[in-house]
């Protein structure tokens, strides 16, 4: 039997120091039979703005001190600590210290990790939502098994039995560290109804552009100042922030089918390419070119000035 493709790869540099060296960059994987991404990247000062993703997310900081807001707190995180962070909660990043800090993460799709969760505890894992008790775990052997199944899925020789072992062996170490498959952060809480219901006309509306007085009217809210507070008290962002990531997350699925990305941001609501690489680069840290090229392998003709 033939070896799965290696998985491919996308880098981008974002900024250069006064010696000409690289100062931020981002380096990340596909794997194309889990969905599984990796990411190894540096940075110093701000990284990412709020943002969440429909993934879950572990990772070990290497180098330098991280830190990140998740939960309503401020998270700071030294070389050897793993960060955990459920499917939907809004995080941001940030280096306090002038030499950054590096680190790896693995984005977990939920499916996928229940379904390995099952196979590896040859049972049932419930719903398959993912729930964290802890942002962040001192965690040994969970550190070492996310370090090993982040290097065995950047091997390109590396047969895929090999690459199945690693991604069971790090499912069976974060099992500790999950919470019965029950969500415990933003989305354990139970939102306002007239927050719940902002919240599904915005993915009905996720392409227009609605206003937020007409907003609080069509969902009961008294006004819309009330609205924005109870929305973000329940999920973490504004309403006008929440539809953003909407619309990332949408991106990300269209290009990692291989839609070109002045077909996807006109498809997901944004006014054009160069407006979703805008928002793509601050909450994901590369291009949505290189994106749609690390999962599909397909060039965007043109894209390299593409912001």
């Amino acid at each position: 039997m033939a070896d799965s493709p290696a998985p491919r790869r996308a880098s981008m540099l974002l900024g250069m120091d006064t010696a000409s060296t690289p100062r931020n960059w981002v380096d990340v994987t596909r794997d194309a039979a889990t969905g599984v991404e990796t990411i190894r990247a540096h940075f110093s000062g701000h990284a990412y703005d709020p943002h969440y993703h429909e993934e879950a997310l572990v990772g070990v900081t290497e180098q330098g001190l991280q830190e990140f807001s998740c939960r309503r707190r401020l998270h700071r995180s030294t070389p050897g600590r793993v960060i955990l962070i459920e499917p939907g909660e809004v995080h941001d990043g940030h280096a306090p210290a002038a030499e950054g800090f590096t680190y790896v993460m693995l984005y977990l799709p939920t499916g996928w990790l229940a379904e390995t969760r099952r196979l590896v505890a040859a049972g049932d894992r419930g719903t398959g939502e993912v729930g964290f008790p802890a942002t962040l775990a001192d965690d040994a052997r969970l550190a070492e098994a996310i370090g090993r199944a982040f290097a065995v899925l950047r091997a390109p020789e590396m047969p895929r039995l090999a690459r199945d072992a690693a991604l069971d062996a790090m499912v069976a170490a974060l099992e500790p560290q999950l919470a019965d498959g029950r969500p415990t952060g933003a989305g354990a809480r139970r939102a306002p109804r007239a927050a719940r219901r902002a919240r599904e006309m915005l993915h009905a509306l996720m392409a227009e552009d609605p206003g937020l007085d007409a907003l609080a009217e069509a969902c009961g809210a008294p006004d819309r100042f009330q609205l924005a507070r109870a929305f973000r008290a329940a999920y973490g962002l504004p309403p006008h922030a929440y539809l953003v990531q909407l619309r990332l997350t949408a991106a990300r699925r269209l290009l990692s089918s291989g839609n070109a990305p002045a077909s996807v941001a006109a498809t997901v609501g944004f006014a054009d390419q160069s407006h979703l690489g805008r928002w793509f680069r601050r909450a994901y840290g590369l291009t949505p070119a290189a994106y749609r090229r690390l999962c599909t392998n397909v060039p965007d003709r043109g894209a390299a000035a593409a912001p």
